[in-house]
């Protein structure tokens, strides 16, 4: 899958959280959630959509964030340096397994990790894309560690 098919499906995904099936226990809550959940998008053409920042997310930009959530691949392998973190584990999303759409964050480490199904602590800066969403994620934790 090209990565402006899975940026696209991830943007669509990052914000549309409704009522799901799953477990409630697994699903991450949060104000930095919260945060990112208040982004919606703007569609301009049928290939351009842009991100719409509120005043609350803008104040954390190019700022240190943290999150904790579940990562969700997007390169093969057991060790991962660039996935999407996401408030729901990934046998319980909508395009990786079942239930709904959960809010997502694409996130780039430092040095790779081990996957793991466990949450994982993630604390990197917190970039916000001006640029067409359909090629590039609008949420995006740079230089991340784990906590």
């Amino acid at each position: 899958m090209k990565l402006s098919n899975l940026v696209l499906l991830l943007i669509i995904a990052v914000f549309k959280v409704s009522a799901q099936q799953h477990n409630p226990n697994d699903q991450i809550i949060s104000r930095q959630w919260n945060i990112i959940g208040g982004v919606s998008f703007k569609v301009v053409k049928n290939q351009e959509m842009y991100a719409v920042y509120t005043n609350e997310i803008k104040k954390y930009a190019n700022k240190s964030f943290e999150l904790e959530g579940y990562m969700i691949p997007i390169q093969e392998g057991m060790k991962q340096s660039k996935f999407m973190l996401s408030t729901l584990p990934i046998n319980q999303c909508f395009f990786c397994g079942k239930n709904g759409i959960p809010a997502m964050v694409y996130v780039e480490l430092l040095e790779p990790t081990k996957f793991t199904y466990n949450t994982v602590r993630v604390k990197g800066i917190l970039k916000l894309s001006v640029s067409n969403a359909m090629d590039y994620p609008p949420i995006v934790l740079v230089n991340g560690l784990l906590k």
